[in-house]
């Protein structure tokens, strides 16, 4: 048996029946936050799943004090109702007050969230109401809270959860046109006749409701992160809208899973190590995301580094052998010298190395390099690029001579073939504005072909 397949029957027997509920409603509460916080994502209302979080405090804290019991069906109407309010006042204050929205989100949640602590404070006097059960979340003990479903016997949250998700996916699947359209451009939504508006407030009674559902299982606070770093994590994987949502309801199964084996083998809290699992893969995708990780424009970035170098090696050679006529081998000590102000040495010198793995340099004697065949037709291809971007330049932007080498040097490693070819039929002229001649177009040549 492999190791891993003995490591999973060690885990199934560390994990009891209570364990796999508790998994599986985190798993269904992790899902049912991602999906709708990518909307909010793409929104920029990210704050307003923090705003809606937190101040369903208060309607808690009045649910308990005028029914006088924890019925848990009073306690999530009052938060469903104090969610609805926080994005009435936010929008109120937004239009009234001439603020911009997050300011307005701010003021709205701060509040409800500083009177729901008072609230929920003085009624944990007069009963056994844990105020840190609600800003946490409980999701290790769902399982000991179970109705008859159709013969099994199932977590109370878990119905509820399932009940919210099914309604999301069926809401956001049926109204998928027009919620995007609204979250890009509304508008564009309004000049065709859709109603930005209500299509927002509709998407935030949804996002209320899911909030609600999950606060009793993560809390009221760490359902934040369930909303935000499944969608952050996947807009750094994707652009398109639907890998989007994929992307974010599997890096939430992912963070449901390993969270709640991780608070099992480290005895903490599950909703917590949830979310550190989120954050925790968030920063990998930041670091090792194809287009927009660190580290992947970093390598990016090297690489560019290392092309222009290489090009820039090509390109003096070529010169010296246009001044002289012939091929003549170039010292490392000339290239270094010509080559200052392009990099560090370390870079100039890796730089080499691969022109010579690629056939584009020989070297004729120890320390001396000259071009092959296929390296002069790009050196001249280079070149030739160089000088049309100058003569373009002085031709049609009417910069004096002398200012035109600078911005022709960067340009010159972007201008492809065609690009060229476009710019030589605009300039029409065989002379740069130094007098060299613009090389012709190359010919590609073979390396085993004579100069």
């Amino acid at each position: 048996m492999s190791s891993f397949a003995q490591n999973l029957s060690t885990l199934s027997t560390l994990l009891t029946e209570d364990d796999w509920w508790n998994m599986t409603t985190g798993v269904v509460c992790a899902v049912s936050c991602a999906i709708p916080g990518c909307f909010l994502l793409l929104r920029r209302l990210s704050l307003l799943g923090d705003a809606l979080s937190h101040s369903i405090l208060p309607g808690i804290a009045l649910a308990f004090i005028i029914t006088g019991s924890r019925n848990i069906s009073f306690m999530l109407f009052g938060a469903l109702l104090a969610a609805m309010i926080t994005v009435f006042i936010s929008r109120n204050i937004q239009v009234w007050g001439r603020i911009p929205e997050d300011s307005a989100l701010g003021v709205a949640f701060t509040s409800l969230f500083a009177l729901g602590v008072v609230l929920l404070s003085g009624a944990a006097r007069h009963v056994d109401i844990d105020p840190g059960c609600v800003l946490y979340g409980s999701l290790e003990f769902v399982s000991f809270d179970r109705i008859d479903l159709m013969g099994f016997e199932i977590p109370r949250v878990l119905v509820s959860l399932l009940v919210i998700l099914t309604i999301s996916i069926v809401a956001i699947t049926t109204f998928f046109k027009e919620l995007t359209l609204v979250s890009f451009d509304p508008t564009l939504a309004k000049t065709l006749g859709f109603l930005p508006s209500i299509i927002s407030t509709v998407f935030l009674l949804l996002v209320s409701s899911v909030i609600v559902a999950s606060f009793e299982a993560v809390g009221s606070i760490l359902v934040v992160t369930m909303l935000v770093a499944p969608a952050a994590t996947a807009h750094l994987l994707t652009d398109r809208l639907v890998p989007l949502l994929l992307f974010a309801a599997f890096q939430a199964v992912i963070s449901a899973i390993l969270g709640y084996l991780g608070a099992v083998m480290l005895n903490t809290s599950v909703a917590g190590m949830i979310s550190v699992v989120s954050c925790v893969l968030f920063l990998g995708a930041l670091c090792l995301s194809p287009r927009y990780g660190f580290v992947s424009r970093l390598v990016r970035r090297c690489l560019l580094l290392v092309r222009i170098a290489k090009e820039d090696i090509l390109g003096i050679i070529f010169k010296i052998e246009e001044r002289l006529g012939k091929s003549q081998p170039v010292s490392s000590k000339t290239l270094s010298d010509l080559l200052r102000d392009e990099g560090a040495s370390v870079l100039r010198t890796f730089a080499r190395y691969q022109l010579l793995s690629s056939g584009l340099l020989k070297e004729e004697s120890r320390g001396h390099f000259s071009l092959s065949p296929s390296g002069r037709a790009f050196a001249q291809s280079i070149v030739r690029g160089h000088r049309l971007w100058e003569t373009y330049l002085e031709q049609f932007l009417n910069l004096p001579s002398d200012h035109v080498h600078a911005p022709s040097h960067l340009v010159e490693h972007y201008l492809s073939p065609p690009l060229q070819s476009m710019i030589a039929r605009q300039v029409k002229t065989s002379q740069d504005p130094h007098g060299s001649i613009i090389p012709k177009e190359p010919i590609p040549k073979k390396d085993n072909a004579d100069d």
